[in-house]
């Protein structure tokens, strides 16, 4: 793998994470905060990629695996589950 693709991967990885973590910190919605997972998922598979490519970085793509999962869940709970609901709050769902 190339470097610059190697590179590619874990900037967008990182930038990706940091623009969903502020978008979900911002609390604007049920809709945008599971548009913020998907990004977040996004973020994962590049970091499980880059993590697994790069020599000697496996432990980040073994953590991103498990970020992925959790990134999963959270556009499960915010766009599917929700089921549309977006009146700009995030009700708690059980």
């Amino acid at each position: 793998m190339s470097d610059t693709v190697l590179t590619a991967l874990q900037y967008y990885g990182a930038g990706a994470a940091l623009v969903a973590a502020f978008v979900v910190s911002l609390n604007i919605s049920t809709r945008v905060t599971g548009w913020a997972f998907v990004l977040f998922v996004t973020s994962s598979i590049a970091l499980v990629a880059w993590g697994f490519l790069k020599q000697d970085a496996e432990g980040i793509g073994w953590q991103n695996i498990g970020l992925l999962i959790i990134n999963i869940v959270g556009v499960y709970r915010y766009l599917i589950a929700a089921g549309g609901n977006d009146d700009g709050s995030q009700a708690s769902r059980g």
